[in-house]
C-alpha cells in the first residue's frame, strides 16, 4: 500500500519505518528542513532500539522516503497518517492545532479517495473535528479514523510489529478494510484487531495510558507508606502481583513516571472531564502524588548531610525518563537536578543516551561525564534516577574507593539491602528499609 506519514517525532518515525517494513510504500512528511536532508541520509533523529536497522533497510530497497512537500505525500499515497504534536496547554488540554493544521491543508490538496488516520493522541471528538475540517474545502470522498499508538519508548519496534492489539475507530466499511488489509502481517498470530467507533478508540488510548499512570502512582504511595510503617514495599509488591486479578507489571515503586504519555494523557483526560462537567477525582490525585513523588528523595539526601547540601557532590546516574530512550521529557533526574542545584550542591551526570538531550536544556549548569565510573569520582554521594541495565551490577568496591562517601540514593530500587549492608553501605531506597549512617 502507499502511505503518507505526516509528522516524524516519535511516533511518526517508528509507525513510517515499520509500514515500511511489511513492504509498502511509505513518504514521511516534516516542515524541518534540516530534519528531513538528515534522514535521507540515513541518520536516525531519535534513540530507539531496533529502529536504525530497519531504517537503513527499507531507505535502501526504496521503500521508505522522506520530504518537506505534503501536496507529493498526500498525491502518492492512499492513506495518510497524522504523527503530529499534541502538546497540553496551560490548563492540560491537548493543543490541536497541529493536527487540525493539517486537516486543513488536506481538503485543499486531495484529489482521490483517502483515509485519514489519526495516529496522535487526541481527545474524544478530534476525529470529527479532523473530519469538519477537511470536509470545508474537499471536493472527494475521504473517512477520518482514529487508529491510536501504543508504543512503550525503548521497546517500540517489537510493540509494532507484534501489537498485544491495535485499536480502530472506523465507521466506514470502506476505511476499516483498508485498514483491515493494512495491519493484517502484524496480527498474523492471532492478536486482535479491534474495531470501534472513533470516540471509543480516542478514549480507550487516554484510558489505557492513566490506568497505567494511576498503578504506578498507587504504588508509590503505597511504598511511601511502607517506610513509614517499617514494611518492605519488594515483599508487598510480590504478594500482590501474584494475584491474577492484579498482575506483577507496574508495581515497582520509584521516583515518579515521566515521559511523553503518561504526564500529558493524564492531564488531558483529566481536563476533558471537567469539560463536560465530570471531575476524575482519582487522576486529580494521581497528578498530585506523582509531582512530589519526583523529588521524594531530596528530603531524605539533605537530612544526611545536616540539612545542608553546599558543597555537596552528588554523581548521578540516569537522566532519561526510563531506560532505552533519550527522552527526558518530565523526567525525574530534571526535577531532582534543580533541587539540588537550588541547595547549593554540584551535580556529576551520565546517562548512555541522554545527555545531549540535558546538556541542551541545563548547559553547563551541571557536569557530564562518558562513562558511570568516571561520574562518582570524589563524589560524596550517588543517586540513581533511571533504571538502565549497566547500572544493576556494579562493582562496589571500586565504587567505594573513588567515592568519598559510600553513600547511595536509589530512585528505582537497584540492589538489594540486605547486600548494600554487608558491604558497609548508606543505602536509602524506595519504600524498603534504609541503611542509615553518620555522613
Amino acid at each position: 500500500m502507499n502511505i503518507a506519514v505526516v509528522g516524524t517525532g516519535y511516533v511518526g518515525l517508528v509507525t513510517g519505518t515499520c509500514l515500511a517494513e511489511t513492504g509498502n510504500h511509505v513518504i514521511c512528511v516534516d516542515i524541518d528542513e534540516a530534519k528531513v536532508e538528515a534522514m535521507k541520509n540515513g541518520i536516525v533523529p531519535i534513540y530507539e532500539p531496533n529502529l536504525e536497522t530497519l531504517f537503513d533497510r527499507n531507505i535502501a530497497a526504496g521503500r521508505l522516503e522522506f520530504t518537506t512537500e505534503l501536496n507529493e505525500a498526500v498525491d502518492r499515497s492512499d492513506i495518510i497518517f497524522l504523527a503530529l504534536p499534541t502538546p497540553p496547554d496551560e490548563d492540560g488540554s491537548a493543543d490541536l492545532s497541529y493536527v487540525l493544521g493539517v486537516a486543513n491543508q488536506l481538503g485543499h490538496i486531495m484529489t482521490s479517495y483517502k483515509v485519514v488516520v489519526d495516529k496522535s493522541t487526541v481527545p474524544v471528538g478530534t476525529a470529527d473535528k479532523v473530519r469538519d475540517a477537511i470536509a470545508a474545502s474537499a471536493t472527494v470522498d475521504f473517512d477520518v479514523v482514529s487508529n491510536p499508538e501504543f508504543l512503550r519508548e525503548g521497546f517500540a519496534v517489537d510493540d509494532f510489529m507484534k501489537p498485544d492489539r491495535i485499536v480502530v475507530g472506523c465507521s466506514s466499511e470502506r476505511g476499516r478494510q483498508m485498514m483491515e488489509e493494512l495491519y493484517k502481517p502484524y496480527v498474523r498470530q492471532g492478536n486482535p484487531v479491534i474495531f470501534m467507533d472513533e470516540r471509543s478508540a480516542e478514549l480507550t488510548k487516554y484510558a489505557a495510558n492513566s490506568f497505567l499512570a494511576t498503578k504506578i502512582t498507587f504504588m508509590n504511595e503505597v511504598a511511601n507508606f511502607c517506610e513509614l510503617v517499617g514494611a518492605d514495599v519488594d515483599m508487598v509488591r510480590r504478594g500482590m502481583g501474584t494475584d491474577s486479578r492484579i498482575g506483577p507489571r507496574f508495581l515497582f515503586p520509584g521516583i515518579g513516571y515521566g515521559g511523553s504519555c503518561f504526564p500529558k494523557d493524564v492531564q488531558a483526560l483529566h481536563k476533558s472531564g471537567k469539560d463536560v462537567g465530570h471531575n476524575f477525582h482519582i487522576l486529580k490525585s494521581v497528578m498530585a502524588v506523582n509531582e512530589d513523588q519526583k523529588t521524594v528523595l531530596f528530603e531524605p539526601m539533605r537530612a544526611h548531610y545536616g540539612g545542608d547540601l553546599k558543597g555537596v557532590k552528588v554523581a548521578l546516574w540516569g537522566l532519561a525518563f526510563k531506560p532505552e530512550t533519550d527522552d527526558i521529557r518530565e523526567a525525574p533526574s530534571l526535577y531532582m537536578i534543580d533541587k539540588l542545584l537550588a541547595a547549593g550542591a554540584k551535580v556529576v551526570a551520565f546517562d548512555p543516551e541522554a545527555m545531549d538531550n540535558v546538556k541542551a536544556r541545563l548547559g553547563d549548569r551541571i557536569q557530564y561525564v562518558n562513562r558511570a565510573m568516571d561520574a562518582i569520582d570524589g563524589a560524596d554521594c550517588l543517586l540513581i534516577c533511571t533504571e538502565w541495565a549497566q547500572f544493576r551490577t556494579p562493582d562496589f568496591d571500586t565504587m567505594a574507593a573513588k567515592m568519598k562517601g559510600k553513600v547511595i540514593f536509589d530512585g528505582r530500587n537497584l540492589y538489594e539491602t540486605s547486600k548494600l549492608a554487608k558491604l558497609g553501605w548508606t543505602y536509602r531506597s524506595i519504600g524498603r528499609p534504609s541503611l542509615d549512617a553518620q555522613p
